[in-house]
């Protein structure tokens, strides 16, 4: 009984501190000049700062309560700066462990294959999903042989990626070759990355499933230890074979599938049920089975898309230079409509083999989407911008058609780019496994010869991963260059 009258008690005092803070605003000099011939100095400022004050310390005290959550309070209140107060208190509420502030993310129903994010959760809530292994941090030290130098996989902006081993069954450290290979990301606390990215990783990629989207195992939230546990990928990131040298350039095959793989994850994404924007999408962040089969990796950034009539959420400028969408980096709006964008990137560096940004290059070049726009839509010109490592070995149609696509997705209007799922069924049009003859451009040896493109439509199951030598690299997560 008391809970149900403390709710409206809020409001009452919520809408009292509105309507005075109206007529403060307008009659203020008449207001003031009453309140000065009336009251002391002492006993006018009292008053106005108990008036204004009052609602928010009853917010803070029912959250202390359990009576309402922070949200709904801050929604009721609407008001930022309160809000802060509220998540500290609400994150501070029950023990005197160190504690991370309140973090809400929507929630995972398993009602469609393409996944819902419905209710805010808080971290606790987060933390005990069934969709994820809680590892101690032994569990993890035996599995990596103690972090050892020799299984060290990677570094990136969120810290260390390391090899590792665990039981298939009881998901317990194994001995080293048996058992199921895994990739443990271990958070360092001067990295980029922190514990909210950690938890934003582990909210989605936790309880998203696709096979496009790498696997979350597990995770390990011991002290200030944040570590996570994911299925290892055994041909690495789509960077490595595209500009580092020593692995077998990618075939023209090779690359269509992995462009369809990426581009099938993020149309699982934007087209769930309370649609994701992945943010960070780059040729890093994408990984690749012993198959090449393509997904998705770091959800660190990941944002939930706008709701209702909202074309887009406004939010802090993050990502990596070269790949964010031009509206995005100056205003802070944020679409599905800027994955768009970094596909379109991606696309390009496919076709190319050029970073997003190299610095080694001069002058124009030193950008790719502004080097290579004037190339795509030319039939004649296009073979100016094609990777080398393809010695010319590639059908001048399907390469025609996939420039055409990355010049759409590079739009600078947002409105004008293709949605994902368009994207997805053109470079499928130009997978279609059919027999086709390659041309060869002046520039390259002339040669014909007839190959068949790989389907790219199984792909294996999260945990079907076989022991490998090769490395899951990880990659410098920052805020966007400005």
């Amino acid at each position: 009984m008391q809970h149900l009258l403390l709710k409206p008690l809020l409001v009452i005092f919520t809408s009292a501190s509105f309507c005075w803070k109206i007529f403060i605003g307008k009659h203020r000099i008449l207001m003031i000049i009453f309140i000065l011939r009336n009251m002391g100095y002492f006993s006018c400022v009292s008053l106005l700062l108990l008036v204004c004050m009052l609602p928010y310390f009853i917010a803070i005290l029912l959250v202390q309560l359990g009576v309402v959550s922070c949200n709904e309070t801050s929604r009721i209140l609407n008001k930022t700066d309160c809000k802060f107060y509220l998540v500290a208190s609400e994150a501070t509420k029950g023990s005197g462990k160190k504690s991370y502030s309140a973090l809400s993310i929507p929630t995972y129903s398993p009602k469609s294959s393409s996944g819902s994010l419905a209710t805010p959760r808080t971290e606790a809530e987060i933390l005990s999903s069934p969709h994820v292994k809680s590892f101690s941090f032994n569990d993890l030290k035996n599995a990596t042989r103690n972090f050892r130098p020799d299984s060290l996989l990677g570094e990136g902006g969120f810290g260390y990626v390391f090899k590792g081993w665990i039981d298939e069954r009881s998901l317990t450290a194994a001995k080293p070759g048996s058992g199921v290979v895994i990739a443990v990301k271990k958070l360092k606390p001067e990295g980029y990355q922190g514990h909210k990215e950690w938890l934003t990783e582990v909210t989605y990629l936790g309880q998203l499933r696709h096979p496009n989207l790498v696997k979350l195992i597990g995770y390990c939230s011991e002290g200030d230890n944040r570590l996570l546990v994911y299925e290892f990928m055994p041909r690495g990131s789509l960077e490595n074979h595209l500009f580092r040298r020593g692995p077998q350039p990618l075939s023209w095959a090779i690359r269509i599938k992995v462009a369809i793989g990426a581009a099938r994850g993020l149309c699982f994404l934007h087209d769930a049920e309370e649609q994701v924007i992945y943010r960070d999408f780059k040729a890093s962040n994408i990984l690749l089975d012993s198959e090449f089969n393509a997904k998705l990796s770091d959800f660190g950034l990941a944002k939930a898309g706008p709701t209702g009539d909202q074309t887009h959420v406004s939010t802090q400028v993050m990502g990596t230079q070269g790949y964010a969408a031009p509206e995005y980096v100056a205003t802070g709006r944020l679409s599905v409509k800027s994955d768009v964008y970094s596909f379109g990137v991606v696309l390009l560096e496919l076709l190319s083999g050029r970073h997003a940004v190299d610095k080694t290059k001069v002058g124009i070049e030193q950008n790719l989407v502004e080097w290579a726009k004037p190339y795509l839509g030319d039939k004649r010109k296009l073979f100016r911008i094609m990777d080398t490592k393809l010695e010319g070995q590639y059908p001048q149609k399907a390469a025609l058609a996939a420039a055409t696509t990355a010049l759409q997705c590079l739009s600078p209007e947002p409105r004008l780019r293709p949605r994902m799922s368009e994207v997805l069924a053109t470079l499928e049009e130009i997978q279609l496994p059919k027999s086709v003859v390659r041309h060869s451009h002046p520039e390259h040896r002339s040669a014909t010869d007839t190959v068949r493109r790989s389907s790219g439509r199984q792909c294996r199951s999260p945990l079907g991963v076989t022991p490998s030598a090769s490395p899951l690299p990880m990659h410098r997560k920052s805020p966007l260059a400005r």
